[in-house]
């Protein structure tokens, strides 16, 4: 018998809001983190607009000392903010460095989708380069190493289960939390964080400006870039942030007594093999589809159980067919189909971090009962608007809310469901 998984706990740093107040605040108020960044124009970027998180250095300075910020990059930074929010989230302190005390019964995974790219760009390659690998310190290592988000997280909380980090794209926030979830399942961990994080630097987003799937007709216009399923979707717009979840077994939370923000239910991941239309940039549709019956097999529930969705949706060319597989994947046309929203319309496509952020979105409408807007769609694509009845153009407030759908369609044709279900004792 599988052990029954919630979620105890929660942070994030996301560019509409740090913190779950404000972010829910802003979910509620379809107001977008997207603004528009000089050095893009400067490096002659086309897309000049992104969604950041908002005065982070000083953030950060009020949770790490000057020794703890020194194997900080952004990316990390991110995490590690996100994880002491979720950590005390949850209800519990933060350990001193002093303390020898090990929790062998909590781990994390906290991936990325491109990582340290920029002190890559900006120290090690100049510095190598230069001759000058002496002096280039010995806390490099720590911040372009691929596990060295979850390995810092780590060291701040003592943690001495499963330890690592991992990297599916556009999936990988929502893969950390599947991953994690299937450990407590079986018996291997008590709590798991689990979720993910990315930089903001025009080093990790150059090659989508190059590949030109990152949206440039809105340079002067920063809060209607991010469009997905409107029919003037220009291509998504680049962001940066963090999320981790505190995923708990059922037993554990009960016996302490901790608030309970929903139960996971169940989720899959799959990849689409680059066949029948899948590609390293194009999901294959019947791997979407199977993804999508996975996680609601998993899960146990019948497709017509499913309230909202919180999907993939980058506002490109593949919106439209992200919500044709939804609705062949739950055999739900747009007479009954469930609500659907894209939290990137207010953040962009935060890359490895979006999957978690996006997580924290749909556990936030569960526990709070209200489904929030997808901004910037007035005009639906043709495609979508039989279904307009199910995209909010405003808040929405549903007490009834008791099962959200996330997915994440990532680079390379890999796919991932969760299914989340409202907390009722």
């Amino acid at each position: 018998m599988k052990r029954r998984v919630v979620i105890t706990g929660m942070g994030v740093v996301a560019p509409n809001g740090h913190g779950l107040e404000a972010f829910e605040q802003a979910l509620r108020e379809g107001r977008s983190g997207i603004r528009h960044i000089p050095e893009l124009a400067e490096l002659n970027f086309a897309c000049q607009v992104g969604g950041i998180p908002q005065e982070f250095d000083a953030v950060r300075k009020r949770y790490f000392d000057h020794e703890e910020l020194q194997s900080m990059n952004g990316n990390i930074g991110y995490a590690s903010v996100a994880a002491v929010d979720a950590w005390r989230d949850a209800g519990f302190a933060v350990p001193e460095a002093s303390d020898q005390q090990v929790d062998w019964e909590t781990g994390i995974i906290a991936g990325s989708g491109i990582g340290g790219m920029d002190t890559i760009a900006q120290t090690l390659v100049p510095m190598v380069n230069g001759g000058n690998v002496r002096r280039m310190g010995s806390r490099i290592v720590e911040q372009v190493m691929n596990s060295a988000t979850s390995a810092r997280i780590a060291g701040l909380l003592a943690l001495g289960n499963q330890v690592t980090s991992n990297s599916s794209a556009c999936s990988t926030g929502n893969e950390a939390v599947i991953d994690a979830m299937r450990r407590i399942r079986e018996g291997l961990a008590t709590r798991m964080l689990a979720g993910g994080s990315e930089g903001a630097s025009p080093y990790i987003w150059a090659g989508f400006d190059a590949m030109r799937v990152i949206c440039k007709k809105f340079n002067d216009r920063p809060g209607e870039a991010s469009r997905p399923m409107s029919a003037s979707a220009a291509g998504f717009v680049p962001g940066a942030g963090g999320a981790l979840l505190l995923l708990e077994e059922l037993e554990s939370a009960l016996n302490r007594g901790a608030r309970i923000y929903a139960e996971v239910l169940g989720g899959i991941v799959n990849c689409g093999g680059h066949r029948m239309g899948g590609s390293i940039t194009a999901p294959n549709p019947e791997g979407v589809k199977r993804c999508i019956r996975g996680a609601v097999a998993d899960a146990g529930i019948d497709p017509g159980e499913i309230d909202a969705i919180n999907g993939h949706l980058t506002a490109t060319y593949a919106d439209p067919i992200e919500v044709k597989n939804w609705s062949e994947a739950l055999g739900r046309g747009p007479e009954n189909f469930p609500w659907i929203n894209a939290t990137k319309s207010m953040i962009g496509h935060c890359l490895g971090a979006a999957g978690a952020i996006e997580c924290v979105a749909a556990v936030l409408q569960l526990y709070r009962g209200f489904v929030h807007p997808s901004i910037n769609c007035g005009d639906l694509h043709p495609e979508i608007a039989p279904y307009e009845r199910s995209v909010p153009q405003k808040a929405v407030a549903c007490p009834d809310l008791k099962i959200v759908a996330k997915a994440g369609f990532g680079f390379g044709d890999v796919n991932s469901c969760l299914i989340f279900r409202k907390w009722e004792p």
